[in-house]
């Protein structure tokens, strides 16, 4: 897990030989999907095999970076940094246009105004960068 001064970060993924080339996409506000050629479904997050039929005819594909808001979760109190911070935000699961669900956080949105089935669009928390271990993080905010 990368580190900061104030510790080791909680907030950041560890890219792998699989993974870097999602995080190599986030960094240029790109998000990726994986898709199967054998069944057409996509999924998230990303795997080397299909979650509904197993398949390890997977590649990935850019994904549209709409997506509506399933369910979510006003976090007032987190210790580990750097969220206690960032508190209140809101962690969140969307439904992606693409068909999967993904987990994420809700940026630039009054926590009132947060309704199930609002239209949302990919935005993204840029870090230092992959190479740095600290890759831009894919969020979410209101469309339009």
């Amino acid at each position: 897990m990368p580190e900061s001064a104030a510790g080791p970060r909680h907030d950041l993924p560890e890219p792998d030989a699989f993974t870097r080339a999602y995080w190599d996409a986030a960094a240029r506000h790109r998000l990726l999907l994986r898709r199967c050629g054998a069944c057409g479904r996509a999924h998230h997050y990303p795997r080397e095999f299909c979650p509904h039929c197993w398949s390890e005819d997977v590649v990935w594909e850019p994904a549209s970076g709409r997506a509506a808001l399933y369910t979510w979760s006003v976090v007032h109190r987190n210790d580990l940094p750097p969220f206690a911070g960032r508190t209140p935000y809101v962690a969140a699961v969307v439904d992606l246009a693409e068909g999967p669900r993904m987990m994420t956080e809700i940026v630039e949105c009054p926590h009132g105004e947060l309704r199930a089935g609002m239209a949302l669009e990919v935005a993204f928390r840029d870090g230092v960068g992959v190479q740095d271990g600290t890759p831009a993080v894919p969020v979410f905010r209101p469309r339009g």
